[in-house]
């Protein structure tokens, strides 16, 4: 009895091709389609199994339906003088129509039940040709940002009818600040006259030095360290 020719349609038919630079997982896919009106159990196989992970490896098809394999060949260093060996074999057998045990399915299944194709691996590295396509195709998908300036916030609130509510914010800031000065100044007296009350209570000019003038000085405040300062101490020791 004859071997049973393949059931399913095989896309590509013959040649899994996968496209460098090797450096990283480079993935291909194998669709399997049936155009019968049974169901397909199917089963993937290859010479180097360490070297590639197939996901689903195997499974059933349903009649008229299709799945999609992919093949994934690990990282490795190629070398364009090295003869590439590797093949794959897709393996199928009809369904019964209850299936329990896939692998009991398969290791009872007679050789004449049995279907398979053939696919050899073909590796390629990209030319300077495709190098500058792909380039072209980020360029041309890439998303076209619009670029916007931005306009100043007062422009902005003043054409939104807020003009208001800007001059509102203006105002209490000035009154902030003006209150802020008059703390200043009423917080600077308050040091003068502090000092003073301390200075009528010190001891005469003559027996203060010049160390213990600054130091009086530095106790109220920094501000009180110019020219004039000093002269009033002066003044209110003698």
């Amino acid at each position: 009895m004859s071997k049973l020719d393949q059931v399913l349609i095989l896309d590509p038919p013959s040649d899994l091709r996968f496209k460098g630079p090797f450096t990283d997982v480079v993935t291909t896919t194998l669709k399997l389609s049936n155009p019968s009106d049974r169901k397909v159990c199917f089963k993937v196989k290859t010479t180097a199994p360490r070297r590639y992970c197939v996901r689903p490896n195997s499974g059933v098809i349903e009649a008229g339906g299709s799945v999609n394999i992919s093949v994934m060949l690990q990282p490795f260093d190629y070398d364009p003088n090295e003869k590439n060996k590797h093949k794959f074999m897709v393996q199928t057998i009809f369904a019964p129509a209850a299936i329990t045990d896939m692998d009991f399915l398969w290791k009872e299944a007679k050789p004449d039940d049995l279907m398979d194709s053939k696919l050899r691996c073909v590796f390629e590295m990209p030319s300077e040709n495709d190098k500058v396509n792909d380039i072209e195709t980020i360029k041309a998908t890439a998303p076209v940002v619009n670029s916007v300036k931005a306009e100043p916030i007062a422009a902005s609130l003043s054409g939104s009818g807020d003009d208001a509510e800007v001059k509102k914010v203006q105002e209490k800031y000035k009154r902030l600040q003006q209150e802020n000065s008059k703390l200043s100044e009423e917080l600077r007296q308050l040091k003068v006259c502090e000092f003073e009350k301390y200075s009528n209570h010190t001891k005469p000019y003559s027996v203060i030095n010049y160390s213990d003038l600054f130091l009086l000085a530095s106790i109220c405040g920094h501000d009180f360290m110019d020219h004039n300062m000093v002269c009033k101490i002066k003044k209110n020791i003698k």
